[in-house]
C-alpha cells in the first residue's frame, strides 16, 4: 500500500508492500494518484518525498493485473477527479509541487519511470535501475521512452530500454539521472534533508521556477517566454515576496506562508 503522512509543509509518500518487494498493484497506483492530487491542491503542502520500506524500492509491477489493464488500451487507470497520474501519461496534468525521491536496492520498471517524473533523486549505492519490460514481452509505458533519452541521451537511453540491462547507482549518478549517492540505509535521510531545504524557501517561487522549467523542458524556450513576465508580475505582488524583501532588509530568516 501507499502510506501518506505530512510534516512541516512536506508530504511523505511511502511505498509499503515489502513482502512482495513493493510490486505495484492497481490499488497502490490509485493511492499514489490520490496523494499527488492532494499534494498539488493543498496550499499547506509545498513539496513531496517518495520513498519505500524494505531493502528494495520495487521489483516492478504486479504483472498479471497490469497486463489486463494495458490490454484495454485506455492507459493508466487514473480517476477523472481527485487523482493525478504520477507519470503524466494520460494527459498533460503534472503536480505543481516538486517531488524528491529516495531509492535503494531494486528500482525496476514503474519505480524507474516514476523517478524520471520527479525533480531531485537520491540513490543508495546498492541501487540497480532496470527497464526490464522488453524481457517480459512489452515495453515501458510510464514515460521511460519519452524521458530517459532527454535525461541521459539517445544512445545511452536505448542501451537500457532496448536490452533490459541493469544500470548501477554509480552509472546513474555519472549520467546525471540521480543527484546524490549515499551509503545503503542513508538515502532517506539525505532525501529528507533536501526536501526540508526546499520547504524552507518561498513555495510560490519554487512552484513558479518548476512551472517555467517544465514548460521549457516540454515545449522549448519560446513557450516559457509567453508566460514569464505575467507570472513574474503576479508573484511580485505576493505576501511572500514582501516578506522576502523585508527579511533581507532586517537581516533575518524569512518566514514564508505560500501567499
Amino acid at each position: 500500500m501507499i502510506n501518506v503522512n505530512t510534516e512541516n509543509h512536506i508530504m511523505l509518500i511511502e511505498v509499503d508492500r515489502v513482502k512482495k518487494l513493493n510490486a505495484l498493484t492497481i490499488e497502490m497506483y490509485s493511492q499514489m494518484a490520490k496523494a499527488y492530487y492532494e499534494l498539488d491542491t493543498n496550499d499547506d503542502l509545498w513539496v513531496g518525498l517518495i520513498y519505500a520500506k524494505g531493502p528494495h524500492f520495487t521489483s516492478g509491477i504486479d504483472l498479471a493485473a497490469w497486463s489486463e489493464q494495458f490490454a484495454k488500451g485506455t492507459g493508466n487507470p487514473v480517476a477523472p477527479e481527485g487523482e493525478i497520474d504520477p507519470y503524466a501519461m494520460n494527459n498533460a496534468v503534472y503536480c505543481r509541487k516538486p517531488l524528491v525521491m529516495a531509492v535503494q536496492g531494486y528500482c525496476f520498471t514503474w519505480g524507474f519511470e516514476l523517478l524520471l517524473n520527479t525533480e531531485i533523486r537520491v540513490a543508495a549505492t546498492d541501487t540497480r535501475f532496470c527497464a526490464m519490460e522488453v524481457r517480459r514481452g512489452f515495453f515501458p509505458t510510464g514515460g521511460g521512452t519519452l524521458r530517459l533519452p532527454k535525461e541521459i541521451g539517445w544512445g545511452n537511453a536505448n542501451r537500457y530500454i532496448l536490452t533490459g540491462e541493469e544500470m548501477t547507482a554509480e552509472e546513474a549518478y555519472r549520467l546525471g539521472l540521480v543527484q546524490f549517492l549515499t551509503e545503503p540505509g542513508k538515502q532517506f535521510d539525505k532525501a529528507l534533508e533536501v526536501t526540508r531545504r526546499i520547504a524552507s524557501v518561498a513555495p510560490l517561487g519554487v512552484q513558479g521556477a518548476l512551472k517555467h522549467s517544465r514548460i521549457t523542458y516540454l515545449k522549448g524556450e519560446d513557450a516559457v517566454k509567453d508566460v514569464l513576465w505575467e507570472d513574474t508580475s503576479a508573484i511580485m505582488k505576493s505576501e511572500d515576496m514582501k516578506e522576502g524583501v523585508q527579511s533581507f532588509l532586517e537581516r533575518r530568516p524569512a518566514v514564508f506562508k505560500g501567499k
